[in-house]
């Protein structure tokens, strides 16, 4: 029970941060006041797809949570990784913020050592740093990826991670 209270403290802590740096990026929180009543998307009423074969290695499937839209600079999907499936390097313009739902996996930013990260933690990846993430070995491995966009713009694909790399 506390570790699930845990991970529900972060999660809100997250999105709380998400959207207070929406009102710093000049798109006003006090707007959706004018929305007259929330929406609900339903579960699995967008469709899932499968990870680009240029930006992963791996089978890898995205579950779109919600789009940028005028009022949330910022998009969410569900991305899970199945066991040694990662993605290639790339970089942020607005950074990164990913919740681990489910699994183990790696992360592992241009230079540093890889980390490994479990259901619960929460990732900060900032703008600008060159890093990959995806799962372990032998374990597959989700998170939701809560990620910034700027002038349209939301991640800047590199080469990708190889077997090499991955498995330092």
């Amino acid at each position: 029970m506390a570790k699930a209270q845990s991970i529900l403290h972060y999660l809100i802590l997250s999105l709380s941060l998400l959207v207070s740096a929406g009102a710093f990026t000049g798109n006003s929180v006090a707007a959706e006041a004018n929305i007259n009543s929330q929406t609900v998307t339903r579960a699995g009423a967008q469709a899932s797809y499968q990870g680009s074969s240029q930006y992963f290695t791996g089978n890898v499937r995205v579950d779109p949570l919600f789009s940028v839209s005028d009022l949330t600079p910022f998009s969410g999907n569900y991305v899970t990784f199945e066991s040694g499936a990662r993605s290639a390097w790339h970089t942020h313009p607005a950074g990164q913020r990913l919740v681990v739902t489910y699994g183990v996996g790696w992360t592992q930013e241009w230079g540093g050592p890889i980390v490994e990260v479990h259901a619960g933690d929460v990732i900060w990846c900032p703008p600008g740093v060159k890093h990959w993430h995806g799962a372990s070995p032998t374990t597959p491995m989700t998170h939701m990826a809560i990620t910034g966009v700027v002038n349209g713009k939301s991640v800047d694909w590199l080469e990708k991670v190889s077997d090499e790399e991955y498995r330092k």
